[in-house]
């Protein structure tokens, strides 16, 4: 077996790096601990830590070049989680992890699932997923694209799960990418907009106007 090359980067360090802290949840600038290592003709292994003083959580990543390539705990897609039920909140943030990981057959399960949470929390009925998202449609309030977007995403994650399914010709990032940035525009819609609109118009009593 050939032996991978390790050696001392000529540098300390690679410098800083700007990232979404896994453990906290907050975005930084993350400081280096000591030494980068170079084990490749551009690619280095690193130690980061959260700038936050409550967290200084510990990060591992792999740089090619300045660019992070992987990173352990893997760095997730920001999600503001305030006023989302836990039922909806633990499921998705599973769906993050997964597609922190690249596991994203796995993600798109579970975004599936983040759908199934809602109905329930919302009281839609129906024998299968599409007639409890019809059901939901009568009993929310969302713009007609995230309501077609919901179906879509019953789609990609049927998808995932049975092999005989082939609506989408692929279940990867890209396809991953989109339906997590949907999924987080109804959530948003269900759970946080009345909780933003409700703190602009306590800021507008309190003004007196």
């Amino acid at each position: 077996m050939r032996k991978l090359k390790v050696e001392m980067t000529s540098e300390q360090n690679r410098g800083n790096i700007p990232a979404l802290c896994p453990h906290c949840g907050n975005d930084g600038t993350f400081d280096p601990i000591g030494k980068d290592l170079q084990v490749g003709s551009n690619l280095f292994c690193c130690q980061r830590r959260c700038p936050n003083p409550e967290c200084r959580g510990h990060l591992f990543v792999v740089l090619e070049g300045k660019a992070v390539v992987a990173s352990y705990p893997p760095i997730r897609i920001a999600f503001d989680a305030s006023k989302v039920p836990e039922t909806v909140r633990s499921v998705f943030e599973e769906a993050l992890d997964c597609h922190a990981a690249n596991c994203y057959v796995a993600a798109a399960i579970m975004v599936r699932r983040t759908l199934e949470a809602i109905c329930n929390d919302r009281g839609a009925t129906g024998n299968n997923l599409k007639k409890r998202i019809e059901d939901l449609s009568t009993k929310i309030v969302l713009p007609t694209e995230l309501l077609d977007a919901m179906d879509e995403l019953r789609l990609l994650g049927n998808d995932a799960a049975h092999v005989e399914a082939n609506t989408f010709a692929n279940v990867s990032k890209t396809e991953l990418d989109v339906a997590i940035e949907f999924t987080k525009e109804i959530i948003k819609g269900l759970y946080q907009y009345s909780d933003l609109l409700g703190r602009l118009r306590a800021l507008k009593n309190n003004s007196g106007t």
